[in-house]
């Protein structure tokens, strides 16, 4: 048993202690007796904050609980029957191994469906190109910030255009920042579209979804929209086959 004190088991925290003392645990030995008991590991769960089975599990293996010496305890009276009746047992213990070799199978089948990919556009030479040569654009241009933005920090970072007639930025001087032009921009073709090639639409009910292509089209849920509102949206969206960009999940 390394703990000596209940702050060194890992994951309790001091308001904890509060908490513990009212459930009449206030040292180590009650711990240790607590853990043992089901009830009680239920109610720790339920009122210690950020505490869980595995952090339950990490205490135990803190302070050698009697529940991986009952698990000793089980094989050996285990192997004593066995002793006595050895011919019996043996055709009971090939069926046992056999179960849950299938259970697991079963299980990884099923982690293995649950990831969906998302719906893709059907996009022409010229829109792909379009989104490669945008990317390579966007990764080359510059931030845009205020002018003097670094003097005073009332200004911002937030783009606005330099005025003054002394202005050197305004000027585009030599060592001052970039100014935005139009040379910045992406190509005409692919401008406005999401960066996955759709064209996005904001939708606020399903009665719009009912005219959205979804080859070339994904829905964007409006922010005024309810929860309840947003889950039916996106059960049609899913039933008409229709991207939505933000999902809830």
């Amino acid at each position: 048993m390394s703990a000596k004190t209940l702050t060194d088991l890992p994951g309790l925290k001091e308001e904890h202690l509060e908490v513990l003392a009212g459930l009449g645990i206030k040292n180590v030995s009650d711990m240790k007796k607590a853990l043992g008991d089901d009830a009680k590991v239920k109610e720790m769960i339920k009122t210690l904050s950020g505490v869980g089975p595995k952090t339950i599990d990490k205490w135990k293996a803190e302070l050698d609980t009697e529940a991986p010496k009952e698990a000793k305890k089980e094989p050996e009276a285990k192997k004593k029957e066995s002793e006595a009746k050895p011919a019996k047992k043996e055709p009971e213990s090939k069926p046992a191994k056999k179960e849950p070799d299938a259970k697991t199978v079963e299980v990884v089948e099923e982690e293995a469906d649950v990831y969906v990919t998302k719906l893709k556009p059907e996009l022409d030479e010229t829109t792909e190109d379009g989104l490669a040569k945008r990317a390579l654009i966007s990764g080359r241009r510059p931030a845009f910030k205020r002018q003097e933005w670094f003097r005073y920090s009332r200004l911002g970072e937030k783009w606005r255009r330099p005025k003054g007639i002394h202005s050197k930025m305004k000027k585009k001087y030599k060592r001052r920042p970039p100014v935005v032009v139009i040379g910045y921009r992406g190509p005409a073709s692919v401008r406005g579209l999401h960066p996955s090639g759709f064209e996005e639409l904001i939708v606020y009910n399903t009665a719009d979804l009912e005219n959205i292509d979804p080859k070339k089209q994904a829905v964007r849920i409006g922010g005024t929209v309810g929860t309840k509102k947003r889950i039916t949206i996106e059960d049609r969206a899913e039933e008409l086959g229709i991207r939505v960009l933000n999902r809830m999940v």
